[in-house]
């Protein structure tokens, strides 16, 4: 039941990338050309994702999910270098690329040589972010 709910909830999500323009890289990268021939649209879609989660996290307190396990804790308010690090990455693959991991992913079976090659790049990062964020929490312990 568990990987029925996880097949739909994940169809829902590509699809709604999909209706949305996310995994357009023109749109996206229209969207992050302000100074130029600005695309404001998807300004709805990041509204049409978070404002529902704010009520999501709300909702959420003291309930389980229905397929079981727990939901996740909210994140931690702080800014530290993990988040400046992170969010800096993203934003630079997102602005060169114009996809981020969902629409990478989504978009994969219709991007060609240049989408496979993103995903395998993202997941490349993905794995060796632990490994560098472990040196560079050693890096500063030593400091």
């Amino acid at each position: 039941m568990r990987l029925v709910l996880a097949l739909i909830a994940g169809a829902l999500f590509g699809g709604g990338l999909f209706v949305s323009g996310m995994t357009d890289t023109t749109k996206v990268q229209g969207w992050l050309d302000v100074f130029g021939d600005w695309d404001p649209t998807l300004a709805f879609v990041m509204g049409g994702a978070v404002i529902p989660m704010f009520f999501a996290w709300r909702l959420t307190k003291g309930r389980r999910p229905v397929a079981g396990g727990a939901f996740p804790a909210p994140p931690r308010p702080e800014v530290d270098r993990r988040l400046v690090t992170g969010s800096v990455m993203f934003g630079a693959g997102w602005g060169l690329a114009g996809l981020c991991p969902g629409p990478a992913i989504a978009s994969i079976t219709y991007a060609g040589p240049g989408g496979i090659v993103f995903v395998a790049a993202m997941v490349a990062g993905m794995l060796l972010a632990p490994k560098v964020d472990a040196q560079l929490n050693r890096l500063a312990a030593a400091t």
